[in-house]
């Protein structure tokens, strides 16, 4: 479960976002601190994954000194601003600081629903992932992890479903090795869909990609790589 602290001073904004968080699963509220000083002895004494945090809090010190704070400290706490502030220098300053989101109330609870349920999947690739493919980290960078169905976007022209078929296929060869053309003889899909899937898997290294120079053109030889096969449990499962 993913600890979340609620940086939030004013008692019925906490309590809308305690309920939202209630209805998203994989999150377990830590706690809820109505000022900066609260904020940081919850840190001192437990474990915080998240901090849902607003900018404008009572006393001499903002959300923005917590978040400053929470880098010079490097505290392995990530952050979404919750917040009202919708100055293009504050935006601007909180990216720099390396905040996941940034979200302007009023919001909706399917905003809060996206930024909560897309971090709750980067944290779950980091987690079970020692090594991250290019696409796929290209995804998480542009913050589209999700489509509104909840999975991972594919690329243009890729469908989960043949994804679903031609990795099944794949896994069927185990250790050996193969062309697009030899996987192709065995299923009904053409040569040059199943090159471009073939390219996709090569990119978030579900399959291994080799040159082979026979007799004639070199040829590409494609292996299974077992252990990322779970990169694809967020594209089509």
């Amino acid at each position: 479960m993913i600890k979340v602290l609620i940086v939030e001073d004013d008692p019925m904004v906490a309590k809308f976002n305690q309920i939202y968080l209630q209805d998203i699963p994989g999150f377990d509220l830590a706690g809820v601190a109505t000022t900066i000083n609260h904020a940081k002895e919850v840190l001192s004494k437990c474990k915080v994954d998240l901090i849902l945090l607003d900018v404008f809090m009572p006393g001499n010190e903002t959300g923005m000194d917590l978040l400053e704070e929470i880098r010079l400290k490097q505290y392995e706490t990530d952050v979404i601003l919750i917040t009202a502030a919708s100055e293009v220098e504050n935006i601007q300053a909180a990216l720099r600081m390396g905040v996941v989101d940034y979200l302007i109330k009023p919001f909706e609870f399917e905003r809060f629903s996206k930024a909560l349920t897309s971090y709750r999947k980067t944290t779950q690739i980091f987690e079970n992932q020692a090594t991250i493919g290019q696409n796929e980290l290209d995804l998480l960078l542009k913050k589209d992890v999700l489509s509104p169905s909840g999975k991972a976007s594919l690329p243009k022209g890729l469908t989960s479903r043949t994804l679903s078929i031609i990795y099944e296929e794949i896994k069927k060869l185990g250790e050996k090795s193969f062309s697009t053309d030899e996987l192709a003889e065995v299923m009904t899909i053409s040569r040059v869909s199943i090159r471009k899937y073939l390219k996709f898997l090569h990119e978030i290294g579900v399959v291994d990609e080799s040159l082979n120079y026979g007799i004639g053109r070199p040829v590409y030889q494609y292996k299974l790589n077992k252990q990322n096969g779970v990169r694809l449990r967020n594209y089509y499962l």
